[in-house]
């Protein structure tokens, strides 16, 4: 290739930078690709020619490997040129295959080609693992440095830079800040310059260090010589001790030492406790047996076996297959591949919360927000009762006594309380959840709950025992069901213990009917009813077999009420009065003749607080206020009501 300059230039991967998997590209992980001529491409976009907008030259350095980029002169690479120049691009990713790993290092790599990226990594290596990976594992992976590109003069003079061999580029050397690899030793270098018996003290520590951790060598190690020997001080003197030839080793190869003790103990399935200082004297002893290491660090990368990773056709030819032998499963067995579960990403959660199971909460919303509010807290309702018959004009008779008109006043006063809902966190457990904003879900939940248990109170009440200290006290949030007759009308429907649902649910359409002159409030009514009653009055049927009424509109109308609210917490109500047990059927009501109070400040309000004793943070959410019809005769509630003795034993 003809002398040539390069448009810019930046690491495409970072040397010793742990990455976000845990994983570590150590040092000369892609050695062999130094002064390799790979593709530059949009995006890792591996099936579009166009994508392809030049290539790179890489350099391998001590800290990673550096790219100079070159576009070519389609539209895609000049377009991307002069992005790159404008500072819109500026970061670089690198795809690569037949990694290999020794424990958490990726130790070797081939670089395919370099990719120009729009999404900047955070500071440290991020690896996107195509395949699943394990201990000395084959894979590919997309590996982003968040490294930016250095953009150098469009224009270079040809003494700056000089041809490589076969063609490719090769940088100046004083424009290198740091020395080559070639100038430092792998550690199988290192371990190679020993002596042969520098080399046996070193099997010999390790087969003792794996003695020691309850690993049992599989032959015996060769006999090496103590100081404290029974040889006498002549044998002494002939033998060097472990600790003599130890000190022999440099300060580099001191390091490999215990690099290769600390893997084989890896190897071996052994933790280390805890972490020895470099410079730490080796005081292993060590017995009788073989100087062979029942695993060499060094055969690690060999005995790997090269795995390709599949291509776009390989993929094709699978779906084909899969399509004839109607399982994925087979067609992947098919091709040889067994470990179908690493050709797939780590769950996760679909939408980035966790969900709540919870009932049908359609009626909460149709209820707080239908409820009439007043900013004050203290509520008076005064009527006067004008159905009396005192209450009546009168004729006059010539020479009677005009009498006055008597009629009862209707008066209550309701006053508020406080509704709370209570929440603690474990501050480590908020600080571990880190894929969700737990403070605000937990939030979330707690005013969901509020919420349910007032429209609960307001309808029906809260169903705790009056003896409870958790009880809304139902003077200040009056349930419309329980109601005084005044406010709330009771209609009942007698039941005995053979009452079928089809008679029940016939019963309770014709008293909705029936009960409806007694209705005064405001407007057309809500039905609110427990779904196995809406469900029983949906599947009545005609002397010929046909349903009555197919939609809820349709027994809407039939009920003369607006719309009908199926509440999960109806089902199954039951008040006891006298002898008898009144079931609730429904209820219908305008929730605008229902009032709501609060005084200023007692709106809902969040609470939260720190607990310094037992590290955890509190959460509270409360309001203040009341709630009572403020209508006479504006609910109508229908109850079965059967003798409770009866009811009792046909349940």
């Amino acid at each position: 290739m003809s002398k040539t300059h390069y448009d810019c230039s930046g690491y495409a991967t970072k040397a010793d930078m742990r990455c976000s998997d845990g994983r570590t590209i150590r040092k000369n992980a892609f050695e062999e690709c130094d002064g390799k001529r790979v593709p530059l491409v949009w995006n890792h976009e591996h099936n579009n020619p166009d994508a392809v907008l030049g290539h790179a030259i890489l350099e391998n350095r001590p800290d990673g490997v550096y790219a100079y980029l070159s576009f070519n002169d389609t539209d895609a690479g000049q377009n991307c040129k002069t992005l790159v120049q404008h500072g819109d691009i500026d970061r670089l990713s690198i795809w690569a295959n037949k990694l290999k790993q020794v424990g958490g290092d990726v130790i070797h790599g081939v670089i395919r080609e370099v990719s120009l990226v729009l999404a900047g990594a955070n500071p440290g290596a991020i690896i996107d693992s195509v395949m699943a990976h394990g201990e000395s594992s084959d894979e590919e992976a997309f590996i982003r440095s968040g490294e930016f590109i250095v953009i150098d003069d469009m224009t270079h003079s040809d003494k700056e830079k000089e041809e490589k061999e076969k063609g490719d580029i090769k940088v100046e050397e004083n424009n290198k800040k740091q020395p080559t690899s070639s100038n430092e030793k792998t550690i199988k270098e290192i371990f190679d310059d020993m002596t042969e018996e520098q080399k046996a003290v070193v099997y010999a520590l390790i087969g003792n260090a794996l003695e020691e951790a309850g690993v049992k060598p599989d032959e015996k190690k060769k006999e090496v010589k103590h100081a404290d020997s029974d040889e006498g001080d002549d044998a002494a003197d002939e033998d060097e001790t472990v600790a003599d030839v130890y000190e022999t080793l440099t300060d580099k190869q001191k390091k490999v030492v215990q690099f290769l003790i600390g893997q084989a103990l890896a190897d071996a399935g052994v933790s280390d406790e805890a972490d020895e200082e470099e410079d730490q004297e080796v005081e292993h002893s060590y017995e009788e047996g073989e100087n062979n290491m029942k695993h060499n660090i060094f055969d690690s990368e060999t005995n790997v076996q090269d795995q390709e990773t599949l291509s776009h056709s390989d993929m094709e030819e699978i779906v084909k297959d899969a399509r004839r032998l109607g399982s994925m499963k087979e067609a992947f067995l098919a091709h040889g591949i067994t470990d179908i579960g690493f050709m797939f990403p780590d769950a996760k959660v679909v939408d980035g919360t966790p969900g709540f199971i919870k009932r049908d909460d359609t009626w909460v919303q149709e209820v707080m927000k239908t409820v009439h509010k007043t900013p004050f807290a203290r509520v008076k309702s005064i009527f006067a009762d004008l159905t009396e018959d005192d209450a009546r004009a009168k004729g006059y008779i010539k020479g009677n006594q005009k009498a006055e008109e008597v009629f009862k006043m209707l008066k209550r006063e309701t006053t508020p309380t406080t509704i709370y809902k209570k929440q603690k966190l474990d501050r480590d457990d908020a600080l571990d959840i880190t894929e969700l904003d737990v403070i605000a879900w937990l939030k979330q939940e707690m005013r969901f709950m509020l919420d349910e248990e007032m429209a609960r109170a307001i309808l029906v009440g809260d169903g705790r025992n009056s003896s409870s200290n958790d009880k809304i006290n139902e003077q200040n949030i009056r349930p419309i069901w329980t109601d005084d007759d005044v406010y709330t009308v009771k209609y009942a429907i007698n039941i005995t213990k053979g009452t079928t649902s089809d008679e029940k649910a016939k019963a309770f359409v014709r008293g909705c009917k029936k009960s409806r002159k007694d209705y005064k409030g405001s407007g057309n009514p809500v039905m609110f009813m427990p779904e196995d009653l809406l469900t029983d009055c949906l599947l009545l049927e005609d002397n010929n077999g046909r349903v009555i009424y197919d939609t809820m509109e349709k027994l809407a109308t039939a009920l003369r009420v607006s719309k009908i609210i199926p509440v999960p917490v109806m089902e199954n109500l039951s008040r006891v009065k006298g002898a008898d047990t009144h079931y609730l059927g429904g209820l219908y009501v305008n929730l605008n003749d229902y009032n709501v109070g609060a005084d200023k400040g007692g709106e809902v309000t969040m609470f939260d607080d720190f607990d310094i004793d037992f590290n955890a943070m509190k959460y509270l959410m409360e309001t203040r206020a009341s709630g009572a019809m403020i209508k006479p005769y504006a609910a109508v509630a229908i109850e079965f009501v059967g003798k409770t003795a009866e009811m009792t034993e046909a349940a």
